[in-house]
């Protein structure tokens, strides 16, 4: 099979690259990985020239391209079934296809409020309403994984997958942002950031010298 390249921003602030990352990663999936800088003068162009969409993530497989974190976690799914990236289960996988899709339309308010800045001290912000309504809806999100679908193991379904990669970026913002959140969303986080790969991720965030002053919250 053709060899896997994943086109990708600054992984300190890049949270829609981090999902497909984390995919292939705990999955055990080859891949060549390219980061892009991002707010940088030849920016645009690079990412042009891996898409005209103008935007990354970007997988590359062999002649193909996809964009669009999502499509990339689908492609993934399909082109490695053995990998059991959505749940086997209709039931579990049809709502982990909907809490991931609410996930990358949603939560502009939390987006917004609380960017992913994974070099930033640990330090609470005063949160408005709709970041509140936000956070309760994850976590709500989160229990009812859990407690469906998800007792068999670490992870919203049990074995880790592609609802998980979705949530993972809100993870490391629950926890940058020091936000309040009860027992069972706090070991859900603590699984997610014992992962080899969520450790591989933020090791190589840590030593990015790029600044993006606009996802730099005090």
């Amino acid at each position: 099979m053709s060899s896997l390249t994943l086109v990708i921003g600054n992984q300190n602030y890049s949270s829609w690259s981090m999902r497909p990352w984390m995919a292939l990663s705990m999955a055990g999936i080859p891949f060549k990985e390219v980061v892009v800088p991002l707010d940088q003068p030849r920016t645009k162009a690079e990412i042009m020239s891996h898409s005209q969409a103008g935007r990354v993530p970007v997988l590359h497989h062999g002649k193909l391209t996809i964009w669009e974190s999502l499509a990339i976690l689908e492609y993934l799914a399909d082109a490695f079934p053995d990998k059991g990236l959505w749940p086997k289960s209709k039931a579990a996988r049809a709502l982990a296809r909907a809490v991931s899709t609410e996930m990358h339309a949603g939560f502009s308010a939390l987006r917004n409020a609380c960017p992913m800045n994974l070099r930033r001290p640990r330090k609470a912000l005063v949160l408005s309403d709709a970041v509140k309504a936000d956070i309760q809806r994850i976590e709500n999100i989160w229990r009812e994984c859990r407690v469906n679908f998800g007792k068999s193991g670490k992870f919203l379904f049990g074995k880790f997958g592609n609802a998980d990669s979705m949530f993972a970026p809100v993870v490391t913002r629950f926890d940058t942002y020091d936000i309040k959140v009860a027992k069972d969303t706090r070991q859900y986080m603590d699984n997610m950031m014992a992962t080899s790969a969520f450790k591989t991720w933020k090791e190589a965030a840590l030593k990015e010298t790029w600044i993006l002053p606009h996802d730099e919250v005090d």
